[in-house]
Parts: C-alpha cells; structure tokens; sequence
C-alpha cells in the first residue's frame, strides 16, 4: 500500500482534468490565437477555464491571467507591480516566511535599488497586524503576503490585512500568494481587499505547468513577459490550452462541496496532529485548529534528521517532505522554521505531511504505527 502524504508538493490530477489535457493534445490540438476552426474550438476550452475560475473567486473573466504555475504568477505580480509604480515609490513589504519565488524576487528588487521590509512571524507564523501597519508607508507601493504557508499551514489574516493597507495607503497594491490556499478556503478578491492573486494548478489536483494570476480591474501592473501580446498584452507566449482546460476542471471540482471536503481535513488534521503529540519527543510546528491550513501538519522529531526519517518511510511506501518541494536542493535551510523561533536540532529533524482530499484515516494511522517503530530504532543509532 502506497501512502502520499506530500501534497503541499504536488496533487494527483483528478480523472476529469486529465481527460480535458489529453483532449485537448490528442484531438482539439489547436492554437487558441488561431483563427481557423481548430484554433476557436481550443479557444472555447480556454474561455470555459477562465469563467469557471472566476466563478470560484466571484471576479470577471477578464481579470484572470493564465500563467505556467505559482512561481511566475508571484513573479509577475511582484515585477509588474515595481515595474509600473517605481515612479511613484520603491518601497515594498513581504513577511520573512514566504515562498521562494516571493522572497528571491524581493531580494532580487533589493538589487536593483528597491527598499524590501521584512514583516516577522510570532512562533504560530502569524504576523501582527499592528506591525504591519507601522511599515506601511506613502512610498509603499506593494504588500505581498502569503494566505497559507507552504511549510506549516500558517494562516494569515489577508481580508483584516488589505483592508488595513488600502486605509492606510489606497494606491498601495496587495498581492496574496494563494498557492497553498485555493482550493481550501472560499477567497473573494473584492470582498477581502486583494488586488492580486497568485494560484497553481496541480496544487488542487489539476496538471502541473499552468497557473494564474488574479489582476483587480485597474491595477497598475506591466507585463514581464513579452512576445505575440497573447492574453491582452499581459502574458505573451503560446497559450497552454491543455493546461488551462484541465486546471479549470480542477478548480470546477475542488470547490464542489469545498465544506465538507474541509470540514473532513481538518478532522484529519487534529486527529493525526494529537497521536503525533503522543509519541516521545515529537513536537508539532503551529496551530492544528481551524485558524490554520486543513492540509499541513509541520512536526519535529529531534535525534533524527529529518531526510533519514523521510527515506525510511518511503521504504515502507509513505511519502511525505523534508520541507518545501521548491527548495528542496536545502531541505533543511528553512527561513520558516528559523522563523517561527526553532532551534537548529528541531529544524533539522522537521517532516512536513500534507493531505489531499483522498488521504484516509487509515493512511493516518498506518504512518502513525511506521513512526512509532521507527524512530526508537533511528535515535538508538544517531549520535549528537
């Protein structure tokens, strides 16, 4: 029996979607910027994907700008935003526990004269609001905070949070990097201030390669792609119709009866979150209620690297993380953890274990039963 408990990484793309990719590869193979047949029946596939995900975010279709993944959505939203409002300011604010692809853009702004505020996290990795609104400034021209974090299911106050930027500084942009999030949460853009929404599509079972960026109507924003001026300028290249089409369907699927399907991972989560707290010595990283992520359980096991536990439950068929999949080449150099205030030995020694709406209670416990044998064994011969 195979247990995966690494979705935060990557979902398994639901039958439906992957019946749309294959389609759309196989059969209504065409170019949606055509102008034959061909191209306008791919079109049509791409237009469905737009109006079902605005759907879900209650937004209009043209407000959605399709991407290849969370990674250039956040690039584009963070660059675009700097590019286009540099005269005005170059003052921007993250937090310190974002996604690479957020905090490597920002150092990189950094580089190029742009002054970056790193908002801190309290041990749960949740920022204040308070501090937040000391940084904001005249000059501010961006804030970019993460709804869930990917590493230990933080959730953020993002609709008290653009509310409070936008009285404090209404041409300040706000972008959320809804990643970890759609898909798990009802998110209406409008209604919680935000004016840029980064998604990924294989993070709610949809195909790996596509994503999108939710732009407010009359958000200043430049494109930084540039080419055949597909998508109305904003992201030029080949649009990805296999992938639109089935992340569509995903995002159709995922928000059917998105309650109970919550309602079911968050029972999961304390479940498994107490017979964790059973064992010896093992912590769990942030809270495990409902003012947390339903789908991440971040937990220490000091006296065992955290790598030497990840390969010896894949031995018995559980997979689950070291850390983020995005930064994987250092698994255990997590600006998160040393974030949220844990010692070097805790964060060496830190699993991430994430479900879908597929993992089982006897997954759970199957996982539950290889750790309590397992880690006795890994501490007898681990020397600190």
């Amino acid at each position: 029996m195979q247990i995966y408990l690494d979705n935060s990484a990557t979902t398994a793309c639901s039958g439906a979607a992957a019946e749309l990719v294959a389609r759309l590869l196989t059969e209504d193979f065409g170019n949606p910027s055509s102008m034959h047949l061909k191209g306008v029946e791919a079109e049509k596939y791409v237009k469905t994907a737009a109006a079902d995900i605005a759907a879900t975010l209650r937004c209009k279709e043209k407000e959605i700008v399709f991407t290849s993944g969370g990674t250039e959505s956040n690039n584009l939203a963070i660059l675009g935003s700097a590019m286009a409002n540099r005269r005005r300011g170059k003052h921007m604010i993250t937090t310190a526990i974002e996604h690479p692809s957020v905090k490597n853009t920002m150092l990189f702004l950094e580089e190029q004269g742009f002054e970056i505020s790193w908002l801190p996290v309290n041990a749960d990795g949740e920022i204040s609001l308070q501090e937040l609104s000391e940084m904001i400034r005249d000059d501010t021209i961006l804030v970019s905070i993460m709804m869930v974090n990917n590493e230990i299911g933080s959730l953020q106050p993002v609709a008290e949070a653009g509310c409070l930027i936008h009285e404090r500084n209404p041409e300040t942009i706000f972008h959320v990097d809804a990643v970890q999030a759609y898909g798990k949460f009802r998110i209406v853009p409008k209604k919680m201030d935000i004016d840029l929404l980064s998604v990924s599509g294989h993070k709610i079972h949809g195909p790996k390669g596509v994503g999108f960026l939710y732009v407010r109507e009359k958000t200043k924003i430049r494109p930084v792609l540039f080419g055949g001026g597909q998508q109305k300028n904003m992201r030029s290249g080949t649009i990805n119709a296999p992938g639109i089409a089935g992340m569509g369907g995903a995002a159709r699927e995922v928000y059917e009866h998105l309650d109970e399907k919550t309602d079911r991972m968050y029972a999961l989560k304390e479940y498994f979150s107490g017979r964790l707290l059973a064992l010896e010595q093992v912590s769990v990283n942030g809270k495990t209620g409902r003012d947390s992520a339903p789908h991440i359980v971040s937990a220490s096991f000091p006296g065992v690297p955290s790598e030497v536990l990840l390969h010896a439950l894949e031995d018995r068929g559980i997979y689950v993380s070291a850390g983020s999949a995005c930064a994987s080449a250092h698994p255990s150099d997590s600006s998160t953890l040393a974030a949220i205030g844990l010692d070097r030995q805790h964060q060496e020694s830190t699993l991430r274990f994430s479900f879908s709406i597929h993992t089982t209670r006897e997954e759970l416990d199957c996982t539950l039963d290889a750790l309590s044998e397992l880690l006795p064994l890994l501490r007898r011969y681990r020397r600190f």
